[in-house]
């Protein structure tokens, strides 16, 4: 085994084992913590239907309020963090009800097509795809000053392409100065290079970047 493949078998090892803890993690919040949290809360109601006093009325219901708030916060976490429908319906499905949290966190519209017939991928790439494409929303709302982005997946027999374009300000490419976009960038194409994929990225100033993903479709 030579250097390269010694290195991308360590990576793609490395990036198992983080989508293992994530996935641990965001059931810990979903059925550990959400549920001890709701717990508290129908406890707090339960002490708010009881009392008499105004004051103490009023301060039980903030807290209620607020413990209501944090539950709903960790569930988007957790979704976030392993959204259940990628396992269970596959990734054109998962992005459809991320992009949903995605606008309501971030005002950014996406305006997402799906073109051609979709193909179940294996786990590894859904899990790989959805991350690159999770990472390149997250570069949009942090970097690029847009309020639209259109992402088109299309289907062939033999590949799956990715564009994701985000009408803003752009960057130069080798003049950026943001340590967590070139990281979030390099991450993006090892993750599509271990499963065969290739991650093309390009940009513009004043006309935005553009992020074109493909993988190909085994038989």
């Amino acid at each position: 085994m030579d250097v390269l493949q010694s290195k991308q078998k360590i990576n793609s090892y490395i990036i198992d084992s983080q989508e293992e803890e994530i996935k641990r993690i965001a059931q810990e919040l979903h059925e550990g913590v959400g549920q001890n949290l709701y717990s508290i809360l129908t406890g707090l109601q339960f002490v708010e239907s009881g009392l008499t006093e105004q004051n103490m009325k009023s301060y039980v219901r903030e807290m209620s309020q607020l413990i209501e708030k944090t539950i709903q916060e960790i569930r988007l976490l957790s979704v976030e963090l392993h959204p259940p429908t990628l396992t269970t319906f596959g990734l054109l499905p998962a992005m459809k009800s991320y992009l949903k949290l995605y606008t309501s966190t971030f005002g950014i519209l996406v305006d997402l097509e799906s073109v051609g017939k979709e193909t179940s991928l294996p786990e590894r790439a859904n899990i790989a795809v959805f991350r690159v494409c999770q990472e390149a929303l997250a570069n949009i709302a942090k970097y690029a000053d847009t309020s639209k982005t259109n992402m088109i997946f299309l289907w062939t027999e033999t590949e799956l392409k990715i564009t994701i374009h985000d009408f803003g300000k752009g960057f130069h490419l080798e003049e950026h100065d943001h340590p967590h976009l070139s990281s979030g960038l390099a991450v993006m194409k090892e993750r599509m290079h271990l499963t065969g994929g290739k991650c093309r990225i390009s940009s513009k100033i004043g006309e935005g970047t553009s992020i074109e993903l493909s993988l190909p479709l085994l038989k």
